[in-house]
């Protein structure tokens, strides 16, 4: 078993080093703010990607999940992380499609899943949950199971809160705002 302690320092080294980003930005709610997470800058580097993967692979097989993924884009660095462990040998990935091909399968979900199959739901960075809660209901229009959720990166702007109503299943963050940038400006 991996050292969730040390792969959870590493992760944040590696966001704080890589993904924070201080200047106004527009988020995918269209609010802005003074300071961005891209945590893909950090989870698709050897260090970050490692950390992750260990993190949410444990948390995977400690919710009895067989399946890792979410929301595209967001979703595929971290799914793809926890599959990649040696914890997470057992584990299958999937994505969400924000919108269906109208060519191929025309599948909402891609990947080696289907009906009742227990799925951990992952994003890289919430903020309002938005995108992640539309990933839940299309999990479960398809006849997955969630187990529960995890974010990489909280930034405690009331995404949780919409998660956990819209899985009905434990919702957490790997790491939050809080420790990323604890001293910024707008913290509450």
């Amino acid at each position: 078993m991996a050292d969730l302690d040390a792969a959870k320092r590493t992760l944040l080294a590696e966001l704080q080093e890589h993904s924070l980003i201080l200047g106004e930005v527009t988020l995918a709610s269209g609010a802005t703010a003074q300071y961005y997470v891209d945590a893909r800058r950090a989870l698709m580097r050897p260090a970050g990607f490692r950390a992750a993967g260990e993190m949410i692979a444990a948390r995977a097989l400690e919710l009895g999940a067989d399946a890792v993924g979410g929301p595209a884009t967001a979703a595929i660095p971290p799914a793809c992380a926890a599959i990649a462990v040696p914890s997470g040998a057992d584990l299958v990935a999937f994505f969400v499609r924000g919108s269906r091909k109208d060519h191929g399968l025309q599948r909402w979900v891609e990947g080696p899943v289907g009906p009742g199959t227990r799925c951990l739901v992952v994003e890289d960075t919430v903020t309002s949950g938005g995108s992640t809660a539309g990933a839940i209901e299309r999990v479960r229009e398809e006849g997955l199971e969630v187990a529960g959720v995890v974010a990489v990166v909280d930034r405690l702007a009331g995404g949780a809160e919409r998660i956990e109503a819209a899985a009905g299943a434990p919702y957490c963050a790997l790491l939050t705002i809080d420790e990323i940038y604890p001293d910024r400006p707008d913290r509450v």
